[in-house]
C-alpha cells in the first residue's frame, strides 16, 4: 500500500474543559471504563451540556471566519493520553463492557486506534477571536485539535441506518 511521505497532521488548535481523565483506560488487553459504570455515565451524560472551549492558534484564525453562522461544528481531535503501545489493539469489548462480545476497532468509537482520531458533533455558542466555546465535546482537557467542519445536515444520510444491537444497548444506557 502506497502512503503518502508527505502526509503530517498538526493541531490547529487546543481543547480546553474540565474533563482530566479519559473514560475508558487502556492496556495492551483492550479498554475498560474508569471506574463505577453508573458514575461514568454520569460524566458522559454530562458532555451535551459541559462547555469547553477550543483554543485556535493565532495564525488560523481567519479559518474562522463566518463560523458563527453554523450551530454545529464537527471537531476532529487526537486523543493524546492513548499510549502508543496501546494502538496496536485491534479487537475490544465496545465501552469495556465484557457481556458485548469483542469487535474490531473500526466498528466502535474507542479512542485505542492505529491513529487515535477522534470525531465529535458540537454546539457552537460563541466565537471570540481565536476561541470557539462549545457543548457536547466529549474530549479531555489539552487534546489536540485537528480540524474543524461545518455540521451540515443534508451531507449526511437521510436514509434510516442501522447498527449492531449492542451500539443499541451502549445509546441507551447513554441516552436514558
Amino acid at each position: 500500500m502506497k502512503t503518502d511521505p508527505d502526509m503530517a497532521l498538526f493541531p490547529v488548535g487546543i481543547i480546553t474543559n474540565e474533563v482530566k481523565t479519559p473514560f475508558l483506560k487502556s492496556d495492551k488487553t483492550g479498554i475498560s471504563m474508569q471506574g463505577d459504570m453508573e458514575k461514568v455515565m454520569q460524566e458522559v451524560r454530562k458532555t451535551k451540556t459541559r462547555r469547553s472551549r477550543i483554543v485556535i492558534r493565532p495564525e488560523f484564525v481567519n479559518l474562522l471566519t463566518g463560523i458563527e453562522a453554523y450551530s454545529h461544528l464537527v471537531v476532529l481531535y487526537w486523543a493524546h493520553l492513548v499510549a502508543k503501545e496501546n494502538r496496536t489493539i485491534t479487537m475490544v469489548h465496545p465501552m469495556g463492557r465484557k457481556q458485548i462480545p469483542k469487535v474490531g476497532i473500526f466498528c466502535t468509537a474507542s479512542p485505542v486506534r492505529p491513529n487515535p482520531i477522534l470525531t465529535t458533533v458540537v454546539k457552537l455558542w460563541a466565537c471570540e477571536d481565536n476561541v470557539l466555546t462549545v457543548t457536547g465535546l466529549d474530549a479531555v482537557d489539552q487534546s489536540p485539535v485537528l480540524d474543524i467542519k461545518p455540521y451540515v445536515e443534508k451531507f449526511h444520510p437521510k436514509e434510516e441506518t442501522r447498527i449492531p444491537a449492542w451500539m443499541a444497548q451502549i445509546i441507551k444506557i447513554v441516552n436514558p
